[in-house]
């Protein structure tokens, strides 16, 4: 048996991978995150498979479902919301099926990020603006920062911050971000991207606490801050220019 780690994307149910449905609809177990995975997702799960949302349940009794599907024989599909790369809690979960000496598969999903953008309709990197995106998010009770990873170090470099699980600290981020980017850089707020309550804040670091308190949004948000956000006045990347020389495009 295998366990397989699936990233079910930002919400919106189409928005999981081919891959990640077909392991979905061929495991009759799934373990899945039932207070951030739309229910929508769990109907490609076989008839009669067993559905255990972990969200009330500790690591151990999760190990616990994984002990006892292998013990049956039963492949299991740990289904997990947005990718598995960051933020997931996939790694203590693997290191738990090592020492048990049960095999696993991670099969990546959709970001929130990238969902967050689309629904901006905007690219998040911009020639001579922005080249650089830094997914990051402030300390909490679950996790704290490391030393060194830091808003305003971020910041110092002028990059375009994507800022997780934060919007609870808006105005203390208001506050640290201003005296980096100016108060007139740009912000956009995405809450529950790709979901049926998709939630879009747009403004400055001058305007956005004042937009925000009038239109509160809880948890599930994204906070985007810098420059290239509002860019219209760019220059074109060199990639389609007809002069442009690369490895696919042989021109005289």
């Amino acid at each position: 048996m295998n366990v397989h780690f699936i990233g079910a994307g930002p919400g919106a149910a189409d928005l999981i991978t081919v891959r990640g449905r077909d392991l979905l609809a061929g495991c009759p177990v799934c373990l899945y995150a039932g207070s951030i995975v739309p229910k929508e997702m769990l109907d490609w799960c076989p008839p009669g498979a067993r559905l255990v949302n972990t969200a009330p349940m500790s690591l151990d009794e999760i190990e616990a479902e994984f002990v006892r599907a292998h013990q049956a024989g039963e492949d299991v599909a740990r289904l997990h919301s947005g990718d598995l790369s960051v933020w997931s809690a996939v790694a203590e979960q693997m290191r738990r099926l090592d020492r048990l000496g049960i095999p696993y598969t991670l099969t990546p999903g959709v970001p929130a990020f990238a969902a967050a953008a689309a629904a901006l309709g905007r690219e998040l990197t911009i020639p001579g603006l922005a080249q650089s995106l830094v997914l990051t998010r402030i300390g909490g009770r679950a996790s704290p920062m490391p030393e060194g990873e830091t808003l305003s170090a971020f910041a110092s470099t002028g990059a375009t911050l994507a800022i997780h699980l934060a919007i609870h600290a808006l105005d203390d981020i208001v506050a640290e971000l201003t005296p980096l980017y100016g108060a007139d850089c740009p912000v956009a707020i995405v809450a529950h991207a790709s979901w049926p309550n998709q939630t879009m804040l747009v403004g400055t670091l001058a305007d956005i606490a004042t937009k925000f308190a009038a239109h509160p949004i809880e948890r599930t948000a994204i906070i985007f801050v810098g420059k290239g956000l509002a860019a219209a006045d760019f220059r074109e990347s060199s990639l389609y220019d007809p002069d442009y020389q690369r490895r696919f495009r042989s021109r005289d």
